[in-house]
């Protein structure tokens, strides 16, 4: 299974071969402009290294963790600015980001994996943290949620 976040609403996706059926938490969103948190097999069966509870703790906690990370130069944290693309929480526990910034000139562009890192790091669970840097897609406005445009002034 697969989990998708957005800041204000949740996605549930079975995964398979053929991309089975499709669970939803709450409202359809558009895929390419969700970031990701996902693991492998976390449907709570017999295969499963990580039970269906303990994956939504640690999802919930990752998201807080990011949630503390600021781009210094805009009053919002990096998740709601929707600077992350993609989490994957592994079976052992490892989780690899992917995320991006408002511009690839950011003046914290060599910082901010490794504030990212340290934040998911403190996650009770989390065994490691690996932070990959993309731009593509490259980042736009329309990525914020209405949190991030009411803290910017946009809204």
């Amino acid at each position: 299974m697969r989990w998708t976040s957005s800041p204000k609403r949740w996605k549930r996706r079975a995964a398979s071969s053929d991309e089975g059926e499709t669970g939803m938490m709450d409202e359809q969103i558009k895929q390419d402009e969700a970031p990701e948190i996902s693991a492998t097999d976390i449907g709570g069966s017999a295969d499963s290294a990580i039970p269906r509870d303990e994956l939504a703790r640690l999802t919930d906690d990752i998201v807080a963790a990011l949630k503390t990370v600021y781009d210094p130069e805009i009053p919002a944290d990096i998740y709601e600015l929707g600077l992350i693309y993609k989490v994957d929480i592994e079976d052992d526990r490892s989780v690899k980001v992917e995320m991006t910034l408002t511009a690839p000139g950011c003046p914290v562009a060599g910082e901010m994996p490794g504030w990212v890192e340290n934040a998911v790091r403190t996650v009770e669970g989390v065994m490691d943290v690996e932070v990959s840097m993309v731009f593509d897609p490259p980042w736009t406005p329309d990525r914020m949620s209405e949190e991030a445009q009411i803290a910017v002034g946009w809204y």
